[in-house]
């Protein structure tokens, strides 16, 4: 019998059934067309391992879901078939449902971005009329790209709070609460009619960096999110890692100092009491109206305002602090900054880096490049679309 490849390309985890592994198999079929480009079937038996059989009946299946296109060629003097991926013939869709703003994105299966859209929202909006912002945009992207909602294979979400791994439900708590009285993937798979992935945002963040970004060929990645709330992804041993219950990078929340101000989880002295943007912009805003937002912060701190940059450099102090603890533990070989102050570039990763320095084991910090996300504001709807094609949604 044939047998499936994980997505690190060794055996797949039990795949449970034959429709399982059958999906595998066309997931490894694709993955080579995406890598290879056009391929004849022969060579697609030989590279995947799966016998010739197996790989006639999968291109056959895809032909008629519009994947894939066929033609006659020629490979080593004998007659062949040429198998060569339709990009639009299946659309992963990855949304990144913010606090503050939603943005679609639809991708190919060759990680090609078709379209995307962003929209800001109100800070008193709730997660439902973020749930309705976004199935309204994926409606119109898909009107404007001329993509069939058929084509739509299934749907990742990010959203800025940890998912229990057990239940795949947003963890209730007080540092979440908008959440509580609401099962997101059940609300958007009502909406949809497709599969719903979810995961938290800095998750899909350090998932785009090693799919979409320049790092894929990284085992240990950190992607920091500076933001509203502050979080990490973590890549370890190539594989996103998510921990026991799915907590894992709430770096946020590691107290920095004992009689720091009151945290909104009942701690003192978190990080985001230090670092997030929220906390820079009470401190800078002094009662101005309109009040500052992040874009100001970063206009500011480009024009070299000197308050903004003593709040900056305090923040990627208390921050690199914080972040020394991750990199003593998992040792990444980068330290990915993303979030909305990213485009700073140096003036965000210099007091970083010195409080890296100052707190980690010397050779775990010397060794740690930091890098500011080459993905923007797209990384963590990317990082959603990448989170599709991880589940057997093709076959």
């Amino acid at each position: 019998m044939d047998t499936a490849t994980g997505a690190d390309g060794g055996p797949a985890r039990q795949p449970g059934s034959q429709t399982a592994l059958r999906s595998l198999n066309v997931q490894r079929v694709v993955g080579m067309l995406t890598t290879a480009g056009a391929s004849t079937q022969a060579e697609l038996a030989r590279h995947t391992g799966l016998s010739t059989a197996t790989v006639s009946s999968i291109v056959r299946a895809m032909v008629g879901r519009g994947i894939v296109t066929t033609s006659p060629t020629t490979s080593s003097g004998r007659r062949a078939v040429l198998v060569r991926l339709e990009d639009r013939g299946i659309v992963p869709v990855g949304i990144d449902l913010g606090r503050t703003h939603v943005r679609v994105c639809l991708a190919t299966l060759g990680y090609e971005v078709i379209a995307e859209r962003s929209v800001a929202l109100p800070h008193e909006r709730r997660p439902h009329e973020g749930i309705d912002m976004a199935t309204g945009l994926l409606a119109d992207l898909l009107a404007e790209s001329s993509v069939p909602r058929s084509a739509v294979v299934g749907v990742g979400v990010g959203i800025p709070g940890p998912i229990d791994n057990r239940t795949g439900h947003v963890l209730e708590g007080p540092l979440w609460p908008e959440w509580d009285d609401l099962d997101p993937q059940l609300a958007l798979e009502e909406r949809l009619g497709v599969p719903v992935f979810l995961d938290n945002d800095a998750n899909l963040g350090a998932l785009a960096e090693v799919t979409w970004g320049p790092h894929s060929s990284v085992d240990n990645l950190v992607f920091l999110k500076l933001g509203s709330g502050i979080g990490c992804g973590l890549i370890v041993g190539g594989q996103p890692y998510h921990g026991h219950v799915g907590i894992a990078g709430e770096i946020g929340h590691s107290p920095i100092s004992d009689t720091g101000p009151l945290c909104r989880c009942g701690n003192r002295g978190c990080l985001e009491m230090a670092a997030s943007t929220s906390t820079m912009i009470d401190l800078l805003d002094r009662g101005q109206v309109p009040r500052l937002t992040t874009d100001d912060i970063v206009r500011q701190a480009l024009a070299g305002d000197t308050a903004t940059l003593r709040v900056i450099e305090d923040a990627g102090v208390a921050t690199g602090r914080a972040l020394a603890s991750v990199v003593n533990l998992i040792n990444p070989e980068v330290v990915v900054v993303g979030g909305p102050l990213a485009v700073l570039g140096e003036i965000l990763l210099e007091p970083i880096r010195r409080g890296l320095l100052r707190y980690a084991i010397a050779v775990a910090g010397q060794t740690t490049r930091l890098a500011v996300s080459s993905l923007g504001d797209r990384a963590e709807a990317l990082g959603a679309a990448a989170l599709v094609l991880r589940h057997p949604v093709l076959g």
